[in-house]
C-alpha cells in the first residue's frame, strides 16, 4: 500500500537528509492522496527509522484515518501537481520540499513560514529538537484537521515542534557544535520553484498565505541570523519590519584588478547588498569573527570594499538582540537607502515586539 509522509514528519526527514542530493529521479505523478492509511502493523518496517514518533502520514478521505501513538494521519483532499512527492522507499514516498513547504502554512505563524522558506531557499539547515515529536508531547484526544479550514487545524501537535529548532541551538552563536552543523547545505529549493509550485495549487487551503509568504522570501540565505537580519529590515510594517528593500544575499563582488594584483583576492561575498547605492550589510557573527587574525580580515574587506566604493555597515548578534541598538542600525541602513522610516505607530510597535519574539525567543 502506497503511502505518503507529510507535515512535520517530512519537515524533519528534510532536516535530517539536508546534507544529501535530492535524487529527482524518485519523483513521483500521484494525481491523488492515497484514500486511508494503513495500520502501523502494516508498514512498521518501511517507515524512515530516523523520524520521531508518531509520524505525519497524508490521507484523502477523513474517515480513512487510522490515528495511533506511531502514526497521525493528516487529510489533504485536493489533488496534487505531478513531481510533489518522491519515493524514498518501495511503496514510501516523502512530500518534496516545496509540497512540504505548503503544507506547513496551515501550522505556523506567517512570520515562522517565511523564516522556514528562507531556511528552505538557503544554504543552512536548522537541527531537529531532541524529542520534538514525542508522544508524551501530544494531545492524542484533539480531532484531526481535513486541512481545508484554519478553523479546523489539528492544533494536537505543540507548535514549538515547529520552531525551527530553536531549543536546539543557541542564535547567538554561542554553541559550537550546532552551529557548525548548520552550514555550506545545498539549497532544498529556490523562490522560483516555490513560486511555481504554489501557482498550481490555487483555491487549496494555504494557498493564500504561502502566497503572502512568497513575497518576502529571498534565496541565498547562508545562517539563521542572516535570515533574522534581513526578516527585521524588510518585513512589512504590519508584520513588525521596517519595510526596507529586499537586499541580494550572499552578493559576490569582484575585488577588482588592484586588490587582486596586490592581494589575490579575485572576489567578496557581501552578507546583505544593495547594489543600487553600494551599500553592504554584514553579520558579525559571535562565534566565528573572534581573534586577531579575524578582526584584522574582516577590516582588510571593509577597506578593500570602500576602495569599491561600497559602504559597509556591520551588524553583531546582541545589536540585533537589542530593540533600540537595533532601531539605530535600521534608522542608518533606511538612510543609506534614502527612505523614510515610520515607526513611532503604537500598532507598529506591537507589531515590532511580536516579531521579535517569533524570531528571537525574547521575552515580552
Amino acid at each position: 500500500m502506497e503511502i505518503i509522509i507529510g507535515n512535520k514528519s517530512a519537515l524533519e526527514y528534510w532536516r535530517v537528509h539536508r546534507s544529501e542530493k535530492i535524487d529527482l529521479s524518485k519523483r513521483k505523478r500521484y494525481k491523488n492522496i492515497p484514500v486511508r492509511n494503513p495500520k502501523i502493523s502494516d508498514i512498521q518496517e518501511v517507515l524512515p527509522s530516523e523520524l520521531s514518533s508518531p509520524i505525519n502520514l497524508l490521507v484523502a478521505d477523513p474517515k480513512g484515518r487510522r490515528k495511533s501513538r506511531s502514526i497521525h494521519p493528516h487529510v489533504f483532499k485536493a489533488p496534487i501537481p505531478d513531481w510533489s512527492t518522491i519515493e524514498i522507499e518501495k511503496g514510501v514516498s516523502i512530500s518534496s520540499p516545496p509540497f512540504c513547504f505548503f503544507q506547513m502554512a496551515n501550522y505556523v505563524h506567517i512570520v515562522k513560514l517565511i523564516e522556514l522558506g528562507m531556511e528552505f531557499c538557503g544554504y543552512y539547515c536548522l537541527p531537529v529538537t531532541t524529542g520534538e515529536s514525542s508522544p508524551t508531547t501530544r494531545n492524542d484526544n484533539i480531532p484531526i484537521s481535513a486541512g481545508d479550514n484554519l478553523s479546523t487545524i489539528d492544533t494536537g501537535d505543540n507548535l514549538s515542534t515547529i520552531d525551527i529548532g530553536r531549543k536546539a541551538m543557541d542564535v547567538g552563536d554561542n554553541a559550537k557544535n550546532n552551529d557548525e552543523m548548520l552550514y555550506d547545505h545545498p539549497q532544498l529549493t529556490n523562490t522560483k520553484e516555490l513560486k511555481t509550485f504554489t501557482s498550481r495549487m490555487i483555491g487549496i487551503s494555504g494557498y493564500k498565505k504561502v502566497s503572502r509568504a512568497m513575497r518576502y522570501i529571498l534565496d541565498g540565505s547562508a545562517s539563521p541570523m542572516e535570515t533574522m537580519l534581513v526578516m527585521l529590515l524588510t518585513l512589512p510594517y504590519k508584520l513588525g519590519g521596517y519595510g526596507l528593500p529586499a537586499p541580494e544575499l550572499n552578493k559576490r563582488i569582484s575585488a577588482g584588478t588592484e586588490i587582486k594584483k596586490r592581494w589575490g583576492k579575485a572576489f567578496y561575498v557581501c552578507d546583505l547588498f544593495w547594489q543600487e547605492v553600494n551599500l553592504a550589510v554584514e553579520y558579525d557573527s559571535d562565534l566565528y569573527h573572534t581573534g586577531a587574525k579575524r578582526i584584522a580580515s574582516d577590516s582588510k574587506k571593509r577597506l578593500d570594499l570602500a576602495m569599491l566604493g561600497i559602504d559597509v555597515i556591520t551588524v553583531t548578534s546582541i545589536q540585533i538582540r537589542n530593540n533600540t541598538s537595533f532601531n539605530s542600525i535600521a534608522k542608518l541602513i533606511a538612510k543609506k537607502l534614502q527612505k523614510q522610516l515610520q515607526y513611532n505607530d503604537a500598532q507598529f510597535i506591537k507589531a515590532q515586539r511580536n516579531l521579535r519574539d517569533l524570531l528571537l525567543n525574547t521575552e515580552k
